[in-house]
């Protein structure tokens, strides 16, 4: 059997038809990070933090209609930051990328978004009736590219991992048999990506050549109290509902249907719970989209379900791979 390793990249992008385009400001301790695909592919979501704040999702239940989308979008800003999708469907209209329903009428791209909150972060946030998520949003789709920056850019711009910086990570494998699988995330978690020494991640056992540090903890490690920087994640103001979350983007080249991707961004999500401590709590909003591209076609039959249980268990590793690199990069910043 071929080892699975990472791709070219180790990055989403690794998935043929993927490119990632980031937009960071400073000032305001912001910013947006857009994944676009080069078509219309099978997309399916699963939430699983007590505090959400997304868009479109709903388009993406396997029992309704489109299950399919042009670009995923990521901001921080809270709800402001969903205005980061009005200016993503804006840019690829203009392209001609997108549904369209008559012939003249502008295209209709689908873009489900979601957003973290980082508005307690010290930025400026003086923008009255002007947020700039949606500028963002036209300049992110501009900036796609292949090769796309780690750590404090983006959608993790101000994003924390605990009582630590967050930011954007990304991951892939490839399976070795013509399967590429990858994950993208803004790390945003209220729990620790570290373990109690402070230096070793929780995703350690699942680390490749180093990428983020190759850390190893020392003699035994027990588990203790999940939550003992409760009280002063609370002072902070971050022990709240929707304070915080892992947004992440999940991507194989299988040819999965809308409901297959749903499973896959379930399976998905235990990549978080091996990479932070605790993970899906009523004060996060952890959403995570899968997307196909359709390229590989998987067998049917009995077969098919074994497979897809192999790219949910890819997708899981390279996600908590992804969460420890948001935040190993953003801590070298």
């Amino acid at each position: 059997m071929t080892l699975a390793r990472p791709g070219a990249l180790n990055l989403i992008t690794d998935v043929p038809g993927l490119t990632v385009g980031h937009v960071t400001d400073d000032t305001v301790r912001s910013g947006a990070t857009v994944v676009l695909v080069d078509g219309f592919w099978a997309a399916g979501v699963d939430v699983r933090g007590g505090g959400p704040s997304t868009r479109e999702t709903e388009a993406l239940a396997p029992e309704n209609l489109v299950g399919r989308v042009h670009a995923i979008a990521l901001a921080g800003g809270s709800v402001f930051g969903l205005g980061v999708a009005d200016g993503v469907v804006a840019a690829l209209s203009a392209q001609g990328r997108g549904l369209q329903l008559r012939p003249g009428s502008p295209a209709i791209p689908v873009v489900p978004a979601a957003v973290l909150h980082d508005l307690s972060n010290g930025g400026d946030k003086a923008w009255g009736l002007d947020p700039p998520y949606r500028r963002w949003g036209l300049e992110a789709v501009e900036a796609a590219t292949r090769a796309f920056a780690l750590g404090a850019v983006g959608a993790g711009r101000g994003a924390m991992a605990g009582l630590r910086p967050g930011g954007i990570g990304s991951a892939s494998l490839d399976l070795g048999d013509g399967l590429v699988v990858g994950a993208l995330v803004a790390a945003n978690p209220i729990g620790s990506a570290h373990m109690p020494d402070g230096e070793t991640f929780w995703a350690w056992p699942f680390e490749i050549d180093g990428e983020f540090g190759g850390h190893r903890p020392q003699g035994h490690a027990p588990v203790v109290d999940p939550m003992p920087a409760l009280s002063r994640l609370a002072a902070l103001g971050r022990a709240q509902a929707g304070a915080n979350t892992t947004l992440a983007v999940v991507a194989c080249n299988a040819d999965l249907t809308t409901a297959e991707c749903k499973r896959l961004a379930m399976m998905a999500q235990d990549g978080i719970a091996r990479a932070v401590r605790p993970a899906h709590t009523p004060f996060d909003g952890d959403t995570v989209f899968a997307l196909a591209c359709g390229a590989q076609a998987l067998p049917q039959g009995p077969d098919r379900a074994v497979q897809l249980g192999r790219l949910g268990s890819a997708a899981a590793d390279c996600l908590a791979r992804a969460i420890a690199r948001a935040v190993y990069e953003a801590g070298r910043a």
